[in-house]
């Protein structure tokens, strides 16, 4: 992998038209989860819409696959350049503040070049929630992959105690905050895409304990190779929440499904994101 990896990506993307063939005309891979997924979430569109969304996923993800490999010898000053922070002086400020800072992403665009393209953008300031692989070898690649960079890893399990020992440094912390929440982390459950849908709650609870600003990041392939990061404000660390309600998990709904009906075929449409029922 290594040895792929130091391979241009102009040469990458070939690789990634013959996986986009393979996975759209061979092995088809979760076809008929992806179909599923778009047909609920978008039902105005036809079956060829359907089916026509679906093979333009499959091309994305293809390009995605070789992206995330590259991560291994890409360096710091080409991310630099690929990856690029609309606004970053709404969070910078904070940074030197020494505030705690809570972003929120999901699984659209390359959702694992937004905390490397961070911790290249501001060093020492990224870390990253995630869950432990169950194969040992993945695991140790995938770390490796997403700590060249500088970014702090934080096992799911950890995420509080991480956050207290570290608060007034000025560090952000991410968290894919998409998957399908289950019954036991206590969802907020919302229409969204058209479908009842489970979402974590972890920042509406610990945005005010903290007094951690919380930020959405949305992230929009301009390129090939070449993706823009803009962040928007979801709460400022300081007003109250009711206990019960979920204002944070919501608005991250709604700007979350503003950015998949943008571009459909970007989102990780092959995860079982509806598995839970309310």
């Amino acid at each position: 992998m290594v040895g792929l990896s130091r391979l241009p990506l102009s040469v990458l993307y070939f690789l990634a038209d013959g996986i986009y063939l393979l996975l759209a005309y061979g092995v088809r891979y979760r076809w008929r989860v992806i179909t599923e997924n778009i047909r609920n979430s978008f039902p105005e569109k036809t079956e060829a819409e359907v089916a026509a969304t679906g093979r333009a996923f499959y091309r994305h993800f293809a390009q995605v696959i070789v992206e995330i490999l590259k991560l291994r010898t890409i360096s710091a000053a080409e991310l630099g350049k690929r990856v690029r922070f609309t606004n970053p002086e709404l969070i910078e400020p904070l940074f030197e503040a020494g505030r705690t800072v809570l972003t929120l992403g999901s699984h659209a665009g390359n959702w694992e070049w937004i905390l490397s393209g961070a911790a290249v953008r501001f060093p020492g300031r990224a870390d990253g929630v995630y869950k432990p692989l169950s194969s040992p070898f993945f695991e140790s690649f995938m770390y490796e992959l997403r700590t060249r960079s500088g970014a702090v890893l934080v096992p799911m399990r950890n995420t509080l105690r991480y956050l207290l020992t570290t608060r007034g440094e000025g560090r952000s912390l991410s968290l894919l905050t998409d998957q399908a929440a289950g019954p036991r982390d206590s969802p907020y459950w919302t229409t969204f895409l058209h479908q009842d849908t489970s979402f974590y709650t972890s920042a509406d609870r610990l945005a005010p304990q903290l007094q951690a600003p919380v930020f959405y990041v949305s992230i929009q392939r301009v390129r090939r190779g070449y993706y823009d990061i803009t962040i928007t404000l979801l709460y400022d660390g300081y007003a109250p929440i009711e206990k019960g309600a979920y204002p944070i998990a919501e608005a991250f709904a709604r700007l979350l499904e503003r950015d998949i009906q943008a571009a459909p075929a970007q989102y990780l449409w092959s995860h079982r994101r509806w598995k839970h029922k309310r």
